[in-house]
């Protein structure tokens, strides 16, 4: 392999053009015009990019060249992530409700009934509860991340963040068997903290790479932070108070979607 400094690169390239300037009154107009077109490709090419950059890859170390190679942007429609993105959002809203189970045997009475209605309804709140708070998280998707490429290890950490989201009628469903059990809660609760964990790594790392569709300012990731910051806090404050003191305290997750319409309504006030 030879090494040319940049320099001698681009008196080579010179001369190259010139001797086609010179060659030109020697050839009919379709040779011409073919020689014309490679001058064009050589500058569009070459024009612009210093020859040190083309020998870039190979003075840089192993781990820099992988690195490299591992955060360039892939060649994937944005669209689709989006749209498997939907689909899951969906089928979780889906399997929430279908949760709740009808009993396994005849009821025969109005009485009976009556008990079996008083004896889900417990499990009929904690559904409520994570479908706002599955709806919450479509909607900060819906507004924040709204991308226009990818790479790699954004679209990992979007899959371990759908991954989550797909845990919840799991976790959901732990909690309306046996919320008796700290653990119980404390598995919905981890749910919850490592999808918004996860969120805010994504919008961190999309909005770094410029793969927002819009760059946010500082004020915007500071509202955007702020707001996640304070659903993590109230989701402690619920594992705390709903097994130490009363199970109603799970309610308090219906705060979440009023919590974040203040603070948008605020903060386009202020903006």
């Amino acid at each position: 392999m030879i090494f040319i400094s940049q320099s001698e690169f681009e008196e080579l390239k010179k001369q190259l053009l010139d001797d086609f300037a010179d060659l030109s009154e020697e050839f009919d107009d379709e040779t011409l015009q073919k020689i014309r077109d490679l001058k064009d490709d050589i500058k569009e090419k070459y024009s612009d990019t210093p020859a040190e950059e083309k020998f870039d890859d190979l003075k840089m170390s192993y781990y820099d060249r992988f690195m490299n190679s591992f955060e360039r942007n892939i060649d994937v429609d944005p669209g689709r992530l989006l749209g498997l993105t939907d689909g899951i959002f969906g089928m979780v809203m889906t399997l929430l409700v279908f949760g709740v189970a009808l009993p396994e045997i005849e009821l025969l009475t109005s009485g009976d009934f009556v008990a079996f209605i008083y004896s889900i309804t417990p499990t009929i709140g904690i559904t409520l509860v994570s479908f706002i708070l599955v709806s919450s998280f479509w909607v900060y998707h819906h507004e924040f991340m709204k991308i226009t490429s990818l790479n790699i290890p954004f679209l990992w950490m979007h899959i371990f963040y759908l991954a989550c989201i797909s845990f919840i009628p799991f976790s959901t469903s732990v909690i309306g068997y046996y919320s008796q059990f700290f653990l119980a809660n404390v598995v919905l609760g981890i749910n919850i903290l490592l999808t918004i964990i996860l969120f805010m790594l994504m919008f961190s790392y999309a909005s770094n790479r410029g793969f927002l569709e819009k760059t946010p300012s500082k004020n915007e990731k500071r509202y955007i932070y702020t707001t996640f910051f304070i659903i993590m806090g109230l989701t402690v404050i619920v594992n705390l108070l709903d097994f130490n003191v009363s199970s109603n305290f799970i309610y308090l997750y219906f705060l979440v979607p009023v919590i974040s319409t203040l603070r948008d309504i605020n903060f386009k006030m202020s903006s």
